[in-house]
């Protein structure tokens, strides 16, 4: 029992010598933990709130489109691009500005709203749509051989489907009707039976038949 008793005494010194030298550093630890949970937790919720308010700019914006309020609805893009760029909904918007500008003719200006939006994609899959629209600007203004080399650069596999009938498109005005039909080829096997594009592509497709060949 002595050497009990000695070795609980020995260890309490040797617990409380540690704890009188390294005291400090252990209470310095413990607040800068605290400090940064409470700093992860309040990271989280502001940015929370932040996508949050973007996606109320964002209906706003919506609203504003659909009752032909074009003054409030650039307002509220500018304002979604400005503050709002590292969210998703900044980029559908900069994409919608480009489609109100298309509609207009003005397709330089639909082309820097496009440049933005593809810029500030928050994902690989946003990015290639914008990617997809811009090639078919690319096209809409004589540049087909900018939309092959655009499309040359999707990954593979997105949107496979609408790559490859721009592609044949551009293919077409280029006088290359044989790898065209191969895209168009390439665009309906990728649609699903019941897709309403089929029908157009099916015409694009006997279009670029080479002759001799079969429909």
């Amino acid at each position: 029992m002595a050497f009990e008793a000695y070795d609980d005494y020995e260890q309490s010194e040797q617990l409380r010598k540690w704890l009188r030298e390294n005291g400090l550093s252990i209470v310095v630890g413990i607040v800068l933990g605290l400090l940064l949970i409470f700093g992860w937790q309040q990271w989280r919720s502001h940015r929370a709130q932040h996508r949050a308010e973007a996606a109320a700019r964002y209906d706003a914006l919506q609203k504003a489109a659909d009752a032909q309020q074009a003054e409030q609805a650039d307002a509220l893009t500018d304002q979604l691009m400005k503050d709002y760029a590292n969210t998703p909904y900044a980029a559908f918007a900069a994409g919608e500005r480009a489609l109100r500008l298309v509609d207009k003719g003005q397709l330089d200006q639909a082309r820097t709203a496009l440049d933005w939006a593809e810029a500030h994609a928050g994902n690989a899959a946003l990015k290639s749509l914008f990617t997809l629209r811009l090639a078919k600007l690319d096209l809409a203004q004589d540049k087909a051989d900018a939309a092959l080399a655009r499309l040359d650069k999707l990954p593979p596999g997105g949107y496979l489907a609408l790559a490859q009938e721009l592609r044949g498109d551009a293919l077409v005005k280029l006088g290359r009707g044989a790898d065209a039909h191969a895209a168009f080829a390439a665009a309906l096997a990728a649609l699903p039976a019941e897709a309403p594009q089929r029908g157009l592509l099916q015409v694009k497709l006997d279009d670029t038949t080479p002759a001799g060949g079969s429909k």
